[in-house]
């Protein structure tokens, strides 16, 4: 497996600060779908956990969904998170599932159905935390099912669906080319 290069980890942590803006941005939003009931708010849960399968898809070696959802969380800490300190354990412990699920796959295979598992496991991290602050435990063996249910489904549709389709959309303006060196192609035309 390759070493992270200067420019994986400046790349990362580029990705990782604009995806900290839209977690800051995405706790109020959070708090105003938490009224409407029956969990709908752990639809929406798995934006937090998108920075890490971006930044895999692109840069595209270990480690970097770690440093991802540390560095997001970080910046979301830095803008002032209403989350305080414990979102950099949360970012912590989500960049460590999102790694196990690449790591399943020797890092090597990029299809959404690896990113979906990859957000499953970053969502999977993130209800253990919750379980031991206590908060979830607590509910009625329906009422946690529901939000289990509904926290992992947006986990698989927000964080690696679209964390795929966001990854593939940069991609395909080719602004990412230079990160993986040239195909035989490019060196066949640069001798043309």
């Amino acid at each position: 497996m390759k070493k992270l290069t200067l420019t994986d980890i400046l790349v990362t942590v580029t990705i990782a600060f604009g995806f900290g803006v839209i977690y800051k941005l995405w706790g109020p939003l959070y708090y105003s779908v938490k009224p409407l009931g029956i969990h709908l708010d752990q639809l929406i849960y798995g934006m937090w956990f998108i920075a890490a399968i971006v930044a895999f898809a692109i840069v595209k070696k270990a480690g970097v969904a770690f440093l991802a959802e540390l560095a997001a969380s970080s910046g979301e800490l830095i803008m002032g998170s209403e989350f305080g300190l414990e979102v950099l354990l949360y970012g912590a412990l989500q960049g460590v599932g999102a790694e196990l699920a690449f790591a399943l796959f020797k890092y090597k295979s990029e299809s959404v159905m690896v990113m979906a598992l990859a957000g499953l496991f970053s969502g999977v991290a993130s209800l253990l935390l919750d379980f031991f602050k206590g908060y979830i435990g607590e509910l009625e063996l329906w009422n946690l099912l529901l939000f289990i249910g509904l926290r992992l489904m947006g986990s698989i549709v927000l964080a690696g669906i679209l964390g795929y389709a966001i990854a593939r959309g940069i991609e395909s303006t080719g602004v990412t080319a230079s990160l993986h060196g040239g195909t035989k192609e490019d060196y066949d035309a640069l001798e043309r």
